[in-house]
């Protein structure tokens, strides 16, 4: 790596890319209802409009990693960057909620570029061990300070009184930061070194981008007219092109290429579990903010922002938990996680018990903020729970992979759970009651959450007695 300015002043540069994508997902939540209401869109669309950012985010998070590695880090951060602020604005000046869906799936495919260069980074700008804790500290502040800036925003700038729609302001605030960052980043950031022998396995990222596409496009806009015969073929099509994908990936490993994914991953015992437990985990956990934010503001009629005034509470907490969480594995491993996750289960009896018609601001004030300490404790140790056992060599691979299925598992929430609660909401206009069975389904994901880490403890515990 040449020498160059300041690393911590490159650090923070690079970090605007993670503070942006995640801003992106928490603002929109607060917005949608606000988006849908001015624009007429279907719930499917609503869906939609969160579900392909993440898809264009989970698709391309491990080219946008290699193409760093071939074309340059610096190079490819700046073009991600530029994208985004450009798809931000096409959003801001949509008229119409498929424009948005289009755009956001682009958007998201540039959020992966920025956020897989502001990774690998940090693991070259910070060799030591002392340093790149500290690195990856600031890196989780941002990502909570991202979570509070995104809801925030998310309700003021959609009650905003001007001469355009309040919500279009959540896109274009990308275009200052972004510009800005843009500027900084062409000046500071160091160029890398490029590994002109690693390929792109191109092909690999459009089988695996079609295959989710198919399995998500039916089950929102299928549902919303009723199942017809395209949405079956399209799911049968989704199941055939999965099945090719994982054959061409296990053809293009043996070829000694560079798949997308390195199956021989999946012989990893605590591996495959840790990465289950993540599905379930997020399709609670992202299906819940959109769910909660639907029901405060169309079912009991909430401003957006008083909306997000119980997310900025909920993640302050969140925020809190995250850095005791950490403290609290490393002195009693993984028990702590599976007392958060019963917790959690009690916190949605709580919401199933009083969320109804009209809950009381203290009640709400109360549990919301109670759910974002829970997944506070939960959240930041899954990834060093699935990655444990992973051998070094196959770290690198493991995080594209696992943040790839992270997000994944976040759109499948949204098609699956949002998915009950539309149908529910459209039959019987009912928002406590679709409300009320998306938590059982969040109840339900948590269990098998306490399933998973359970047997998780239990190899660990049998392999330490073996050890001893």
């Amino acid at each position: 790596m040449e020498q160059h300015s300041n690393k911590w002043l490159q650090h923070f540069i690079l970090l605007v890319g993670p503070l942006l994508t995640v801003i992106d997902i928490f603002i929109v939540n607060i917005a949608v209802p606000s988006i849908q209401q001015d624009l007429s869109a279907t719930d499917a669309q609503m869906e939609m409009i969160i579900v392909f950012y993440l898809l264009g985010y989970a698709s391309f998070q491990v080219l946008g990693s290699r193409s760093g590695d071939i074309y340059g880090r610096k190079k490819i951060f700046l073009w991600g960057m530029f994208f985004f602020v450009v798809t931000s604005c096409i959003c801001g000046f949509a008229n119409s909620a498929t424009t948005i869906i289009i755009a956001r799936f682009f958007q998201g495919i540039s959020g992966a570029f920025m956020q897989s260069q502001a990774l690998a980074y940090l693991q070259e700008l910070f060799p030591e061990t002392k340093e790149r804790t500290k690195a990856l500290g600031y890196l989780g502040i941002t990502l909570g300070i991202a979570s509070l800036i995104g809801q925030f925003l998310g309700g003021y700038l959609s009650e905003l009184d001007t001469f355009i729609s309040g919500w279009r302001f959540i896109f274009f605030i990308n275009l200052p930061i972004g510009i800005a960052a843009l500027i900084a980043a062409k000046k500071h950031l160091q160029n890398t070194k490029l590994n002109a022998e690693e390929k792109l396995d191109v092909s690999g990222v459009v089988l695996f981008t079609l295959a989710l596409g198919s399995f998500i496009y039916p089950l929102t806009e299928g549902r919303e007219l009723g199942y017809p015969l395209w949405s079956f073929v399209m799911l049968f099509s989704s199941l055939a092109l999965f099945i090719y994908f994982i054959v061409d990936q296990k053809k293009k490993l043996k070829l000694g290429r560079y798949p997308l994914m390195d199956v021989r991953l999946f012989k990893i015992m605590d591996y495959n579990l840790g990465l289950v437990l993540v599905t379930f985990y997020f399709m609670m956990h992202t299906s819940y903010y959109l769910l909660s934010t639907i029901y405060l503001q169309n079912g009991l009629h909430l401003t957006p922002f008083e909306t997000g005034k119980y997310f900025v509470a909920s993640g302050v907490l969140f925020m809190a938990a995250s850095f005791l969480s950490v403290r609290l594995v490393n002195k009693y491993g993984k028990k702590p996680i599976q007392l958060s996750a019963v917790l959690m289960i009690f916190v949605y009896v709580l919401q199933l018990y009083y969320f109804n018609q009209q809950p009381s601001d203290l009640i709400l004030l109360t549990i919301i903020p109670l759910q974002g300490f829970c997944g506070g404790l939960i959240l930041p140790s899954l990834i060093n729970l699935t990655l444990k056992n992973v051998p070094p060599q196959f770290v690198g691979i493991a995080s594209g992979t696992y943040n790839t299925i992270q997000q994944v598992a976040s759109s499948m929430g949204i098609c699956f759970i949002a998915g009950l609660f539309f149908n529910i909401v459209q039959s019987t206009q009912d928002y406590v009651s679709a409300f009320h069975y998306s938590l059982y389904a969040g109840i339900a994901c948590l269990i098998v959450t306490f399933i998973v880490l359970y047997f998780i403890q239990d190899i660990k515990r049998h392999k330490t007695s073996k050890d001893g």
